[in-house]
């Protein structure tokens, strides 16, 4: 029980040296992924269009 204790207390000091960040950097970060997420999803789809409007011309 005491090692158990001291695991919790280890969690909560350590937890309060972590360098959290700033709301601006966190929003700025978050529309940076989602901006990529949108951009490689929507390249990725033409791509995949595209490709197979190929094979059907060549198929056909």
């Amino acid at each position: 029980m005491k090692r158990l204790k001291k695991f919790f207390s280890d969690i909560v000091r350590e937890m309060g040296k972590v360098s959290w960040p700033k709301r601006s950097e966190l929003t700025r970060s978050t529309i940076t992924v989602l901006s990529t997420v949108v951009f490689f999803g929507v390249f990725f789809a033409v791509l995949d269009l595209g490709i197979s409007k190929l094979i059907r011309l060549i198929l056909e």
